[in-house]
């Protein structure tokens, strides 16, 4: 992947440096994963059709980020995947809201993160075409 290309953008001034973006996800990667640890304690998430589901749609629309924004150096399918992300990880509060409330405020941060990162997007894409 082409990291390159992030610096040729043009970045509105409320831009997280790289480092504390690493940092970022480093801590909710924790909440993250505590969180589905406290719901797998309550239900068998494999059983859990809905909130497998949601998880599942959440984790790999991450993953697919990295390779639309920067593999692809696409910043409209970057746009495109952070607001299925957004959208998923809001789902993904509700439907852990409905299984432990413990593990639904760990997601909190996740979801605040997520609206950040939909904001800056759509700068991003709309500052850049």
């Amino acid at each position: 992947m082409d990291f390159s290309f992030y610096d040729e953008l043009k970045l509105p001034f409320f831009t997280l440096s790289p480092s504390l973006i690493g940092i970022s996800w480093f801590i909710l990667y924790i909440l993250i994963s505590l969180s589905i640890l406290k719901v797998s304690k309550f239900t068998n998430i494999l059983n859990n059709k809905d909130y497998l589901f949601i998880l599942l749609t959440n984790y790999i629309s991450n993953e697919l980020f990295l390779y639309f924004f920067f593999g692809l150096r696409s910043p409209f399918l970057g746009f495109c995947i952070t607001t299925i992300i957004l959208i998923s990880s809001i789902i993904l509060l509700k439907e852990t809201k409905k299984i432990s409330k413990k593990a639904f405020y760990l997601l909190i941060p996740y979801v605040i993160y997520n609206i950040y990162a939909f904001i800056l997007m759509s700068t991003i894409y709309f500052m850049n075409f």
